[in-house]
């Protein structure tokens, strides 16, 4: 007779279940509401705050206050295992706000609205000598917040939050409808900067010396990164250029250069194309990406002109370790404009073979991964990128190539003096012999 199980935990008071969650870390706390009724009743807010609404400069002033007041003292009881999340009234634009707190310094803030308004548009900045002038003693210690859903009417409590978290480390901005412009200035403490879809944001500017991550999702629009010589990873998941004005290839190319010192880099690879197509040759520009070691180059497709440019790219990537090529059909394609004037020279027109000529020893790669590429005696793109990679490569230990069915193969040199096209079956799968200088093989790992 099978041994019925009981679940002894989910049913121990809730007072010690409270206090069980509260020593877990945030993502770990969330998950818990799965485990059972009682679990999930913790995550229910405790409290509830209505601001009295009034009308004027001083009653919006006051809202801000009483709303940093509010989180700092909910920030300030750790102490109290049942006061993990809270919910207030702000009082335009019923909005209101829920705060979750994490156990190391932790505040996530959602802000929901109960009616759809007209979107009206917005800053954000964060700055330091700009204090609120009550008792936040609590906020000034905060290591990790995460902004969701901002709008206008909510503006003034986010950049004022901001601006006292004095020793902020980790800030996620995340769906902030009608943020126009984000400023962060003069900051020593930021560590992390992760800003995700925010459909209207036109400018980004961030000084922060202490910066070790940054990552934007959303599309191509102004990004001014000052005194950013600390920045270790970036990643630019680029769903698009922003509005109808004209591609500003000087502009992205002083982003690209203020990531200079990045050693993992993430990127589109519609951007490239298009830098190139403008007749950028990155091995002529001023800076190079001397301390990269990580590329990860991602896209709807491969295309030739993507792949040009993705080697040209590779010249300004000299100690270059590992590269990751994935093809993702679920993003949006992004059409490359016809360009009038041209950075250097337009290159994106040779054949293959010069383009590959003009590839640098790449003297320090190592693993080159494959991701959504068809295995196929026909798929000229995928042959020509591994043909390049081997012939440029000095140490390259491993190739792989995950299909679309999520089928992984391996790439290796078949010694043949005098390669034809041919195909038979091995142990280890199929092997692929392909007409070129030298011949490789695909094998299939099961």
């Amino acid at each position: 007779m099978a041994q019925e199980y009981v679940d002894l935990v989910s049913n121990l008071p809730q007072d010690i279940l409270q206090r069980i969650n509260s020593f877990l870390p945030l993502k770990e706390a969330v998950r818990t509401s799965l485990l059972s009724t009682q679990w999930r009743s913790l995550w229910s807010p405790t409290t509830v705050t209505h601001f009295a609404a009034g009308g004027g400069t001083t009653a919006a002033v006051n809202a801000v206050e009483d709303s940093l007041e509010a989180v700092n003292v909910f920030l300030g009881s750790y102490e109290s295992p049942e006061m993990r999340r809270l919910c207030f009234r702000f009082p335009e634009g019923d909005v209101t706000i829920v705060a979750t707190k994490g156990v190391d310094k932790e505040l996530h803030l959602n802000f929901s609205h109960s009616r759809k308004e007209d979107k009206r548009y917005y800053h954000m900045k964060m700055e330091l000598g700009n204090i609120t002038p009550i008792n936040i003693t609590n906020l000034s210690t905060l290591r990790t917040l995460h902004l969701r859903s901002v709008s206008s009417v909510t503006e003034d409590v986010a950049s004022s939050l901001l601006t006292n978290c004095q020793l902020l480390q980790s800030l996620k901005i995340e769906k902030c409808e009608g943020l126009k412009r984000i400023g962060i200035e003069k900051n020593e403490s930021l560590r992390n900067l992760l800003i995700l879809d925010c459909v209207d944001i036109e400018n980004v500017f961030v000084s922060a010396t202490g910066l070790r991550s940054f990552v934007y999702k959303g599309l191509l629009t102004q990004i001014h990164m000052k005194n950013a010589s600390n920045l270790v990873d970036a990643e630019l998941d680029l769903e698009g250029a922003f509005g109808n004005g004209d591609f500003d290839c000087e502009e992205v190319l002083s982003l690209l250069s203020s990531l200079k010192e990045v050693e993992t880099l993430a990127t589109s690879g519609w951007l490239l194309e298009w830098l190139c197509s403008a007749g950028v040759i990155f091995g002529r520009l001023e800076f190079q990406f001397y301390k990269l070691k990580q590329l990860r180059w991602v896209d709807s497709l491969m295309d030739n002109a993507k792949r040009d440019s993705l080697a040209c790219f590779l010249n300004s990537c000299p100690i270059l370790e590992k590269l990751f090529i994935t093809i993702d059909p679920s993003r949006s394609s992004v059409t490359c404009p016809y360009f009038h004037q041209h950075w250097h020279e337009p290159h994106l027109w040779m054949d293959f073979p010069t383009v590959k000529s003009n590839v640098l020893q790449l003297k320090y790669l190592k693993l080159v991964k494959f991701v959504g590429f068809t295995i196929d005696e026909e798929d000229r793109l995928l042959s020509s990128l591994v043909d390049l990679l081997l012939v440029k490569t000095i140490v390259l230990k491993s190739i792989t190539v995950t299909s679309h069915q999520n089928i992984s193969w391996g790439v290796v040199k078949v010694p043949d003096k005098q390669p034809t096209r041919r195909w038979w079956n091995c142990r280890k799968g199929t092997v692929i012999t392909l007409p070129r200088n030298f011949s490789f093989a695909l094998l299939e790992d099961r």
